[in-house]
């Protein structure tokens, strides 16, 4: 076969081509436009993966510091009884081998995954009046009573803080088998928007908990802190974000409660309000809207223009509005 100076063009500009796109990490840093490839509806990275585990975790002292937490896509943070925070870490495009502290589900934790594709949720138990609406909703419900091979307890904390998943073992079983994809759930990337305040961190409190997020110019991350103390995983060390998103949203009581005598809160995420995006270093004013549950969630500026996210993971402070 005769080798012309045409072919050996197109073959090195292909080879080249490929190269490229194999040494792109995705990571984006602080964000930056493009559409090279499959890119996760959650991030903003390159690799969406295949299915959507949603796992609910402790976020007590005792609870911590968590496990496997940096792999999550999406971090949100919801008030629980009492006046202290549970965590819904959804993971999509990494799996760690191991997640926890998990701890029991709510029923806000149902409207708020109404957004995505039929998801897994991962949890330790629920209370009797809420088992039935769990089961009847439009995901899979993954219990340690219905994949027991996924759960482990470790020796070195206390019940109820060591029951730990193994996501991956949940994702293979049955009851994983119809769990949905990521899809587009009202969140875009790309480059800083125009505007903004420099801003070295925003702290968001609840009744009995509080969160800050501090800029780091060194890692263009926001470092998480949790009640005044740097938080921390076993596995992958300070936890860290791209995006930091103070959804301010109406919280009321619901019919629900503890053995302690608590009402369950119930965090209403279908509707509209004020909103703080925070990256690369600033805080962007903003609104959110959310029409119906079966919906996404978007995020705009004061021309109504979609706010664009920093590629990498993201957290979401659902906090009291009043």
């Amino acid at each position: 076969m005769e080798w012309t100076g045409t072919r050996r063009a197109v073959l090195l500009t292909a080879g080249l081509s490929l190269l490229g796109a194999a040494c792109d990490s995705g990571d984006g840093g602080g964000g930056g436009g493009g559409d090279d490839g499959e890119r996760s509806p959650f991030t903003g990275r390159k690799g969406a993966g295949d299915k959507v585990l949603a796992v609910k975790i402790d976020n007590v002292e005792a609870a911590r510091p968590h496990t496997g937490l940096g792999k999550a896509d999406i971090v949100y943070i919801e008030q629980v009884e009492a006046g202290l925070t549970r965590i819904m870490a959804v993971f999509a495009s990494r799996l760690p081998s191991l997640v926890g502290p998990v701890r029991s589900a709510r029923e806000s934790d149902l409207e708020l995954l109404r957004q995505f594709d039929h998801p897994g949720l991962a949890y330790s138990g629920v209370q009797s009046k809420l088992r039935s609406r769990i089961e009847s909703a439009p995901l899979a419900a993954l219990f340690p009573g219905r994949v027991r091979e996924a759960y482990v307890r470790k020796g070195d904390r206390p019940a109820p803080h060591n029951l730990y998943l193994r996501p991956g073992r949940a994702l293979a079983s049955d009851a994983a088998a119809d769990v949905g994809a990521p899809r587009d759930i009202g969140f875009r990337f790309g480059a800083a928007p125009d505007g903004g305040r420099k801003t070295p961190g925003r702290s968001v409190r609840f009744p009995s908990a509080r969160f800050s997020f501090d800029w780091s110019a060194d890692r263009g991350r926001w470092l998480v802190s949790m009640d005044g103390s740097p938080a921390r995983t076993t596995d992958a060390g300070r936890l860290e974000a791209a995006t930091v998103v103070v959804q301010y949203v109406k919280i009321r009581d619901s019919e629900l409660g503890d053995r302690g005598g608590n009402i369950t809160p119930f965090t209403e995420s279908v509707g509209e309000g004020r909103a703080l995006v925070l990256r690369d270093g600033k805080e962007y004013e903003a609104r959110w809207e959310r029409p119906s549950a079966t919906g996404g969630t978007t995020f705009t500026d004061a021309d109504g223009k979609r706010l664009a996210f920093a590629r990498g993971q993201v957290w979401v402070a659902l906090a009291p509005s009043g």
